[in-house]
C-alpha cells in the first residue's frame, strides 16, 4: 500500500533504515531533519530542512500525511505540541518511545508490553512514559507506540562510558569497566532488523491505539558483547568488574543509564508485534549484529589521534579502587 509518510528525524540510528524500507515499500516519503548530516537518502525521498522549534515545523499543521513517524520527541511539552499539530492531519502518528520505560528493578527479565511502565532512576525514561500517557489520554490523534531496545547501526554498545574511549582502551590493552560480574543479559538488535516490522505497522489498522516493542529474540551477556567488540578489533577484552552502586558513586550521571537500564537483564517477548506485523527474522549472531558498528568505529578511531581523557583517568581510578578491595 502506497502511503504518504513523514519521518521526523530520518537519518538517525534507527530511522534511516526505516526510511529506506519505507521507500522500498513504495511509500511517498518525506523526511524532516536539521540538514546537518550528509547521509544519502533513497531516490525519491523528499527532504524538509528544519527542526521542532522553527517555522517549518509549524507549517506541518497545514499538510496531511497518512503516517507521521516521530523519532525526535523526548518530553511532554513536545508531545502536547505534536498532538495539536497533527490531530486531524494524519491517519497514524507513530511515537518512538523506548524499552527503557519498563519497570526497574525488573520483576521478570522477559519483557512484554504488559510489563508496567516505571523507571525511578532515569529521567529520560520517565519523560518517554509521560509522552505515552499523553497520547493514550487524548482522542483526536490515532497513534501507535513503538519501543526499540538497544539498537545498533553506527553506535557501539559499550556498557559504561564513552564507546570510543572504551575501544581505545581495548586496543591499548587496558581494562574496560563492566557492571557486576558482566553476566546480566542484554538485547542488541540491528536497526535494519527493526525496520522490516516497523514499516509493516505503518497504515496497519491493527496497530492503532496500541504499543509494541521490536527486538531480536535472544540476549548476550555484557562479557560476550565486549568480547565480540574486542574481537572485531583483533584484540582481547580485559574485563574490570565493578558493582553498579560503586560506579554511580564515582559518577552520578551513570545512575540513569545503568540503574535505569543497562545493569539489569532484559529480554523481550516479540510475539505481540509478530501477531500484527507478521513474522520477521532479526539476527542472533553477535558478530553479524556488531559488524556495521565496528566498521564505523574503525573509521572514527583511525581519523582521530588517541589522547588520554578525563574519563580514561576516572576509569583508571575506579579500577584501582576496586582492585584494592579484592582479596
Amino acid at each position: 500500500m502506497a502511503l504518504s509518510v513523514l519521518y521526523i528525524g530520518g537519518t538517525g540510528q534507527i530511522s534511516l533504515p526505516c526510511v529506506e524500507a519505507s521507500a522500498a515499500a513504495g511509500h511517498d516519503v518525506t523526511v524532516l531533519n536539521r540538514g546537518k548530516t550528509s547521509v544519502p537518502l533513497p531516490t525519491g525521498v523528499k527532504t524538509l530542512v528544519g527542526d521542532m522549534n522553527d517555522a517549518t515545523y509549524g507549517e506541518l499543521a497545514g499538510r496531511h500525511f497518512d503516517v507521521v513517524a516521530q523519532f525526535r520527541l523526548y518530553n511532554a511539552d513536545q508531545m502536547r505540541r505534536d498532538i495539536d499539530t497533527f490531530s486531524g492531519k494524519t491517519g497514524q502518528y507513530v511515537f518512538i518511545s523506548s524499552a527503557s520505560v519498563y519497570e526497574k528493578p525488573v520483576r521478570n527479565y522477559m519483557m512484554t508490553e504488559r510489563t508496567p511502565l516505571e523507571n525511578k532512576y532515569w529521567k529520560y525514561s520517565r519523560d518517554k512514559i509521560a509522552c505515552e500517557l499523553l497520547l493514550r489520554d487524548q482522542g483526536g490523534l490515532p497513534y501507535t507506540i513503538v519501543r526499540p531496545s538497544h539498537t545498533v547501526r553506527t553506535g557501539m554498545p559499550i556498557q559504561v562510558g564513552d564507546p570510543d574511549i572504551a575501544i581505545r582502551r581495548m586496543i591499548a590493552g587496558k581494562p574496560v569497566v563492566l557492571t557486576g560480574d558482566g553476566s546480566s543479559l542484554w538485547t542488541l538488535t540491528r536497526s535494519v532488523d527493526v525496520a522490516t516490522p516497523f514499516v509493516r505497522l505503518l497504515g496497519n489498522a491493527r496497530a492503532l491505539g496500541d504499543d509494541f516493542h521490536i527486538t531480536t529474540d535472544r540476549g548476550f551477556t555484557w562479557n560476550q558483547i565486549h568480547d565480540a567488540i574486542a574481537r572485531g578489533f583483533g584484540v582481547k577484552a580485559i574485563h574490570a568488574h565493578v558493582p553498579t552502586d560503586t560506579l554511580v558513586r564515582f559518577d552520578k550521571e551513570w545512575e540513569g543509564p545503568l540503574l535505569g537500564d543497562k545493569s539489569w537483564s532484559a529480554l523481550f517477548d516479540n510475539s505481540k508485534v509478530k501477531s500484527v506485523a507478521g513474522p520477521f527474522e532479526a539476527s542472533q549472531d553477535i558478530d553479524v549484529i556488531l559488524h556495521d558498528s565496528i566498521e564505523h568505529a574503525k573509521k572514527r578511531i583511525q581519523s582521530t589521534a588517541a589522547t588520554e581523557t578525563e574519563e580514561d583517568r576516572l576509569m583508571d581510578r575506579i579500577i584501582a579502587a576496586q582492585d584494592a578491595i579484592r582479596p
